[in-house]
């Protein structure tokens, strides 16, 4: 076998996604070896790190109210390139605004795309149309908006004031540690758009719904689709693939 490669994981943003992040990893890089019939011992597993960096709120930055966490991310992935990471995961959708930035400015590593690898893999599995639930800055931005749509994938978002309930869920309820909170509100926005469009495929588009939406209420042929999960499959595809940096 040979030995994988040294990988690196951006979280904090906020903390728990990134934890929860390196578990989805360590799951993918599992099924990899599984899959190519090689023994899983700890030492199969690759050199990977994480940096879990306090960083301003991405889509208050976005809105004008906060500091940009460009110079933190920067930071971040310039220690983790020291360290030997020849790929990196941003544990964050919103973060992914200045995926471009921080790839020319760190032309050493390969930064994995969250939303690209999302789109693929959905237009792979034939799926035509999907509810889409994120944060304000990434809708504002269009960042799975638009790459759905060159992929020919029908995306359907909550209104004003359903997007004000998945806020209070992701500020209020998985950062502010009320867990109960948070799955009240991510499930009654994930019911109406079940409801209202008759979706098969909802897309959990930041890393910290998922932590508390496991199902859809009176809806059970919703798939929920967590981005993180395929951004940790792509990761450890990396780790363990023969080729070159960008291989």
């Amino acid at each position: 076998m040979i030995a994988p490669h040294v990988v690196g994981i951006l979280g904090g943003m906020g903390p728990a996604a990134g934890s929860d992040f390196s578990r989805l990893f360590v799951n993918a890089c599992e099924v990899v070896l599984v899959a190519r019939g090689e023994p899983v011992t700890d030492q199969a597993f690759p050199e990977h790190w994480l940096a879990q960096v306090p960083l301003p709120d991405r889509t208050e930055a976005l809105l004008g109210e906060k500091e940009t966490p460009l110079p933190g991310m920067l930071k971040a992935l310039r220690q983790l390139s020291a360290l030997g990471a020849r790929s990196v995961a941003v544990a964050c959708n919103t973060a992914h605004a200045w995926h471009e930035e921080l790839q020319a400015r760190c032309p050493d590593i390969e930064l994995l795309h969250i939303v690209s690898e999302t789109t693929r893999q959905l237009a792979i599995e034939g799926v035509t149309a999907v509810g889409l639930m994120a944060t304000v800055g990434t809708h504002r931005l269009g960042l799975y908006e638009a790459s759905l749509g060159r992929a020919g994938i029908r995306h359907y978002v909550p209104s004003a004031e359903e997007q004000a309930l998945v806020m209070r869920g992701i500020v209020q309820g998985v950062k502010g540690g009320d867990l109960p909170l948070a799955r009240a509100c991510f499930e009654e926005v994930a019911g109406h758009l079940a409801l209202r469009h008759g979706i098969k495929t909802l897309v959990l588009a930041c890393t910290e719904i998922p932590l508390a939406l496991q199902s859809v209420p009176g809806h059970p042929e919703v798939r929920l689709v967590n981005p993180a999960d395929t951004l940790a499959k792509a990761l450890a595809d990396r780790a363990y693939s023969q080729a070159g940096l960008f291989g």
